[in-house]
């Protein structure tokens, strides 16, 4: 699984409905509203590093109130849960 974050800068006057669009699109798990140099961030699930294409420049870039965005793609993922079960193993 390939994990990318994008951060989008959005017309403020529609951040609703581009959240909205974007969450519809196959490979996006979820997006958020946010505060700081971006609008919106969205992350993005996808099977192949191929597929980032297809949704990113493909699909979020092209709703309509999409004015920028930055793709971060991810390396690795912890969390908590992650953290829990390695010390569960004894790590």
């Amino acid at each position: 699984m390939i994990t990318a974050i994008v951060m989008i800068k959005a017309d403020v006057n529609r951040i609703p409905e581009v959240a909205e669009a974007i969450a519809e699109i196959d490979g996006v798990s979820e997006v958020y509203s946010v505060t700081g140099g971006v609008d919106l961030i969205a992350m993005v699930r996808v099977r192949q590093h191929e597929d980032l294409a297809q949704v990113i420049p493909g699909r979020v870039n092209k709703v309509a109130g999409v004015l920028s965005s930055d793709t971060h793609i991810s390396f690795q993922a912890y969390s908590r849960h992650d953290l829990e079960s390695a010390f569960a193993l004894g790590w």
